[in-house]
């Protein structure tokens, strides 16, 4: 039998377990790193599969209506229910500078949260408004947006950002309130106060506490949110966990928050006997879906692709305190144009993937994902680029003739 340190040709059939032979650094990472060294093997491991949705009407798309930032999706009374940021304006956003009591500073101002439901997850039907913005100086009565859904102990919760102000107008600045109601439909009542405060002057989530993400562990209610490093444009998105025994609260942040260094959005998911995580765009790790024993220490699980904005899946175990859950199958997510600032908004669609635990198949299992060229092209340089890009060209072309 070899040892270690025995020189011998790498096998051509992948081991499934780490090989005892010198290895590289990369081919270390493979095994030490990831839950399997093949991608078709990785249970966290998924191509993403996208359809629009039938049954919600966007106006022509003239950017005066927009659906953004749905909810995880949850079943009851037959049927699955979401909720999700509604703007029906006269205008599309005009920047907070351009902004009035009826024209809208940004996508999510002037907002409020809607429902709908469906029948199989393709069509929904909206039913309404869910939370509305109350009278002023009520906390959000210029926008409330971006919700999330907690079911416990019979009862039923929505937590959502709040907006005393046009958003942009200082920053995205506003902190998360909750909502409670017997049944999906509501009559929802509002506890119009704070529900996880900011943190301290000169901390990560001093000015915001965004994105709220609901899941159950260990007894107690997990709510993970995202708070923003420096100004737009060059601020950097991370993630934070706050803990508490009652929806009310109070809730205890972590003590080694932030716990995901990137990731734009909060989508997580019990999955085996820890939580799963996407790092959806900003930061080094965007991009990959994460996992963590412990719900706070994560580490990359995978590395993917074209990953849904705004993503909350249909996950029945969310909320049952499960310790090993099985992963998840399909979601919601948003889609933005911002081609025409004209007619900025955003609109809803579905997002398929194959996040299970033992799936035994490759279905959405694909690394060579092929994509038309104009979603290359659609990525192109400004006019402002080419001309610097042409310049730098015969700039080179100089040097080396003068040579």
């Amino acid at each position: 039998m070899p040892t270690k340190t025995e020189f011998k040709s790498f096998p051509w059939d992948i081991p499934q377990s780490k090989p005892d032979r010198p290895l590289s650094e990369a081919m270390e990472r493979m095994y030490d790193n990831y839950l399997s060294p093949r991608p078709e093997d990785n249970d966290l491991f998924t191509s993403f599969k996208y359809t629009k949705l039938e049954g919600l009407d966007y106006g022509g798309h003239d950017g005066c209506i927009s659906r953004r930032d749905p909810s995880k999706i949850i079943k009851a009374n037959g049927r699955y229910y979401v909720w999700y940021t509604k703007r029906h304006t006269e205008l599309p956003p005009r920047g907070a500078q351009h902004c009035s009591d009826t024209v809208p500073s940004t996508d999510w101002d002037l907002a409020d949260i809607f429902y709908a439901t469906s029948e199989d997850g393709f069509t929904w039907q909206e039913q309404g408004v869910a939370i509305n913005r109350p009278d002023k100086p009520t906390l959000g009565w210029r926008s409330v947006a971006t919700p999330d859904i907690l079911c416990w102990q019979g009862r039923y919760y929505l937590y959502y950002q709040t907006f005393n102000e046009p958003s942009m107008l200082k920053g995205d600045n506003c902190p998360v309130a909750m909502a409670s109601a017997d049944s999906p439909d509501g009559p929802w009542t509002r506890i119009d106060k704070e529900i996880i405060e900011n943190g301290e002057p000169g901390s990560w989530d001093q000015y915001s506490i965004h994105g709220p993400s609901l899941l159950v562990r260990d007894g107690k209610i997990f709510l993970y949110y995202k708070a923003a490093f420096g100004d737009r444009p060059e601020y950097l998105c991370v993630n934070g966990l706050a803990i508490a025994d009652n929806p009310l609260g109070p809730f205890e942040k972590h003590p080694l928050n932030p716990i995901l260094n990137s990731g734009h959005e909060t989508t997580y998911f019990p999955f085996k006997e820890g939580i799963a995580a996407f790092a959806i765009r900003n930061g080094n790790e965007t991009n990959t879906i994460q996992w963590s024993a412990d719900g706070v220490n994560f580490k990359i699980a995978s590395v993917t692709q074209m990953m849904p904005v705004g993503a909350k899946a249909y996950n029945p175990e969310a909320f049952i305190d499960t310790k090993n859950g099985k992963g998840i199958r399909w979601g919601l997510c948003h889609f933005a144009d911002k081609k025409d600032p004209t007619t900025k908004h955003s609109y809803l669609g579905r997002f398929d993937c194959n996040l299970v635990q033992g799936g035994s198949n490759t279905d959405m299992k694909e690394t060579d994902v092929i994509h038309a060229p104009e979603v290359f092209f659609a990525q192109s340089l400004s006019e402002e680029q080419q001309s610097q890009c042409r310049q730098r060209a015969i700039d080179e072309l100089s040097e080396v003739s003068s040579e």
